[in-house]
Parts: C-alpha cells; sequence; structure tokens
C-alpha cells in the first residue's frame, strides 16, 4: 500500500501558500474556540470581555489623542519654550469662561465655575483684570445667592468675599459689598436657609465690612445681626445654665460670634465700652457649651475683649475675674475621656494662653514666616485679624501676605518687597543643607530627651 504523501512536492510558492492557510486555519479555530469559551461561560465572562474591550479602547484613544497632542505642540511651538504672555492669556480665557459659567443654568455648572474662582482669587492677585468685570461677577453671585441652594450659597459667598479682598477698600469694594449686603443679611437671618449657607454668610458679612466698608452705620448694622444669631446661646434668666442647640444651630453661632469678634477690632472706644456692658457678662456662660469650637471661641472673644478693655483703661476691673479664672482654669486642664482626644488637646492649649493674659497680660507670642519676611502675631487683635485672612485664603495667604497691598497695610507691613531672581535664590538654602541641620536637631533632640528619660537622672 502506497504511503500518503506529506507535503506539496512542487514548488516553494505552493509551499509557502499552504503554511499560510495553515496558520489562518489555525487564527480562525482559536478565535471559534475563543467565542465558544466566551459562550460557554455565562455572563460574567460576557462582562469581562466588553470590560476588555473596553479597556482597549479607551488605551488606544489615550495614545491616539496623546500622539496628537504631541503633533500638535511639536508643530506649533518646536523646541522653543511658551512664553508668560501665552500663559497669562490662557489662564484670563479660563477665568473668562467661569464668570460666564456663574449665570449657566445647570447648578452642577455654577458650582465648579464658583469653585474655580475661589481657588484662584486665593492663590493669585488679579486686581487689573477683575476690576473691569467686577460689575458682571457681582451679577452672577447674586443670582447664585438668590436662586441657588446650600453649597452654591455658601461658595457665592465666599467668592465675593475674595473680590472683596481684591478690590480693596477703595470705591470699587464698596460698591459690590453694599450692593449684596442686604442679600448677605437676609440670609444668615433666614431660619429655613441651609446652615452651611448660613455660615459663609456670617463669615462673608464680617470680612467684606472689615476690608471695605467706611461707615459706622454699615459696622453698626452688622454687628447687631451677627449678635441676633448668637446670643440665642446665652443663659437667660429663666434658666441659668447655657441654651444647648442642635449641633448644627452651634456650629452657626460658632461662625456668628468668630465673625462678631472679628468687628470688634475695628470698633470706636465708645461702642467697645458699650459692648463691654453688654457681653462680658454673659460670655463666660458659654464656656459651659458642650461644643468644643463654641468654647473655645467664646473663650478667644473673652480675651480679646480682655485686651480692648485694657486700651481703654489700663487698671481695668472685672468683678467676676476670679470666677472666670476658674472656669478657664478647668479648661486648660481637662481631662474627661469622654471628649475627643485632639479636642481636649486643642481645648487645653488655647485656654492656657487665654488663662495666662487675663492673669498677667501677657499674649503668647507666635512667628509667620513668609518668603524673606517674618510677622510676630503678640497680640490677640492681631492673632484674630490674621486668623480671619488665613480662613478666608487658605494656602495663599503667603502669596497674599508678599503682594497684597491691602492686606499688609492692614497687618502693618509695608509696601511689598521688591527682589530679583538672585536674591531669592542666595537666601534659599539647599536640600542637602537643609537635610544636615534637620539630622543636627535631630540628634540633639535625642540626647535631652535620652537624659531625661534615664532614671538615674536628677530631675528637679
Amino acid at each position: 500500500m502506497p504511503k500518503p504523501k506529506r507535503g506539496n512536492p512542487q514548488g516553494k510558492k505552493s509551499a509557502r501558500g499552504s503554511l499560510r492557510q495553515e496558520l489562518l486555519q489555525l487564527q480562525v479555530t482559536s478565535k471559534v474556540g475563543l467565542v465558544k469559551g466566551v459562550r460557554g461561560t455565562g455572563r460574567a465572562a460576557d462582562s469581562q470581555a466588553s470590560d476588555d474591550e473596553d479597556v482597549a479602547s479607551e488605551a488606544l484613544s489615550h495614545y491616539s489623542s496623546t500622539s496628537d497632542t504631541a503633533s500638535v505642540a511639536e508643530e506649533g511651538t518646536g523646541s522653543e519654550p511658551v512664553d508668560e504672555q501665552t500663559l497669562q492669556e490662557e489662564r484670563e480665557d479660563k477665568l473668562k469662561e467661569c464668570i460666564d459659567n456663574v449665570t449657566d443654568k445647570s447648578a452642577k455648572t455654577r458650582q465648579t465655575a464658583l469653585e474655580s474662582l475661589r481657588l484662584t482669587l486665593s492663590a493669585r492677585i488679579l486686581y487689573d483684570f477683575l476690576v473691569e468685570r467686577r460689575l458682571t461677577l457681582t451679577d452672577g453671585l447674586e443670582r447664585c445667592m438668590k436662586k441657588g441652594k446650600g453649597e452654591e450659597q455658601s461658595l457665592a459667598a465666599s467668592v465675593l468675599t475674595l473680590l472683596c479682598l481684591q478690590m480693596g477698600s477703595g470705591p470699587e469694594g464698596e460698591e459690590v459689598f453694599r450692593s449684596l449686603k442686604p442679600l448677605l443679611i437676609s440670609i444668615l437671618t433666614d431660619t429655613s436657609a441651609s446652615p452651611v449657607a448660613r455660615q459663609s454668610c456670617a463669615s462673608a458679612l464680617a470680612m467684606c465690612c472689615y476690608l471695605v466698608a467706611a461707615d459706622v452705620e454699615d459696622l453698626s448694622t452688622c454687628l447687631t445681626c451677627l449678635e441676633g444669631i448668637f446670643t440665642s446661646s446665652y443663659a437667660n434668666s429663666a434658666s441659668p445654665a447655657v441654651v444647648q442647640h442642635n449641633p448644627q444651630l452651634q456650629l452657626l453661632h460658632c461662625s456668628a460670634l468668630h465673625a462678631w469678634s472679628l468687628l470688634l477690632t475695628i470698633c470706636p472706644n465708645s461702642q467697645v465700652e458699650k459692648i463691654l456692658l453688654n457681653h462680658l457678662p454673659k460670655l463666660p456662660g458659654m464656656l459651659s457649651s458642650e461644643n468644643v469650637n463654641l468654647r473655645i471661641v467664646a473663650g478667644e472673644t473673652i480675651a480679646l475683649l480682655f485686651e480692648l478693655a485694657r486700651e481703654l483703661e489700663e487698671d481695668f476691673f472685672y468683678e467676676d475675674t476670679d470666677l472666670l479664672c476658674a472656669k478657664l482654669k478647668a479648661l486648660a486642664t481637662d481631662s474627661n475621656k469622654y471628649r475627643a482626644k485632639l479636642d481636649r488637646r486643642k481645648q487645653r492649649s488655647i485656654f492656657r494662653d487665654v488663662l495666662h493674659f487675663i492673669e498677667n497680660s501677657e499674649c503668647h507670642e507666635e512667628t509667620i514666616k513668609f518668603g524673606l519676611e517674618c510677622m510676630y502675631v503678640d497680640s490677640w487683635v492681631r492673632r484674630r485679624t490674621y486668623t480671619a485672612f488665613k480662613e478666608v485664603l487658605g494656602s495663599g495667604v503667603r502669596h497674599h501676605l508678599q503682594n497684597n497691598e491691602l492686606l499688609r497695610d492692614i497687618l502693618e507691613l509695608g509696601p511689598p518687597l521688591v527682589l530679583d531672581a538672585a536674591a531669592i535664590k542666595a537666601n534659599k538654602i539647599t536640600r542637602v543643607e537643609k537635610h544636615m541641620y534637620n539630622s543636627a536637631a535631630f540628634k540633639a533632640r535625642t540626647k535631652a530627651r535620652s537624659k531625661v528619660r534615664d532614671k538615674r537622672a536628677d530631675i528637679m
């Protein structure tokens, strides 16, 4: 019986063709097997296959878009870097788009635009850009505060504060504040409004009044409005105990008291005397509140009032000083376990400073460094002012301390310094020097602690 022939004895061309057919047949067979396997494994395999296809399509689109972007960049700029003017124009275009989106129909788009404006205004100084568009932005903020809810109103109030900080104490900033002050008061006093929006409006009302209000009547109106919020936490004659509200109202009262204390720093002496008579006897009662933030703000406000009173009268005497110091000492040494450890630590630190000031008239000094400069916070008035700007500006406070003329004038820092790049580089330490300094400090600290921890050391 003849053996079967293997392969094709005719030429190489037909051999290559048969090999190609076999490869194609194998690929088809493998694909059919995969399809059968997918059909046999059920829904899980279907979802896995679709996921793989989605990932692949996303990867392809990513690579294609990346290559397109790279090719455009190479064609447009080549090896030359983008100049500062082009970047500035791009930033301004984005800001214009955000200002336009503040009046968009979509609430989500408006909130995104407000958040972008808040971050940009806190990080940079844009007076020249904003002064031409302040009316447009003011109208947009007004619409957000009237038609928006909760978070949108809160963001609009924050952007308003930053806008007044950018405009300064001139007629432009005062115009912006006067147009939106009634709306801020309306939201703040509306019990049906969102607590988050009311808190932001309390802070914005005080900050804008502090920055741009030139009339004493505006100051009195804002003080009265804020007093109407937090005084409901005072103890009344019928019940000597402090009135305890729900957590949201406690946060609102905390914000209102904090904002009110900022306006105390610019009150005339005649108004300070009235405030001392009306509020100093009642504020110590808030030290018994169950909210740690409200207790801390009340303690800081008491210290601020004592400082203002001693500036008016050097030998100022408060009748219940002994009782007040006893309360402050109890809070400065509080170790109750039902309170959070972080709250106890923060409370003890603040009330130690408050107690020390009331007993000895000495304020804890703090040094704030920014760039090549430093600022000393050595009074409760200065401390309250710096804290207010820090809360509004966040991480951008150092940039504004260096470059914002209004802020530097308020904090008595003088005109902004003009430094060239060589001077900045000469005063900046290298990473190696910083690492060596930290290592030396760590060794010295370890040696000092080891001596104290040694049981044989004599501790006086």
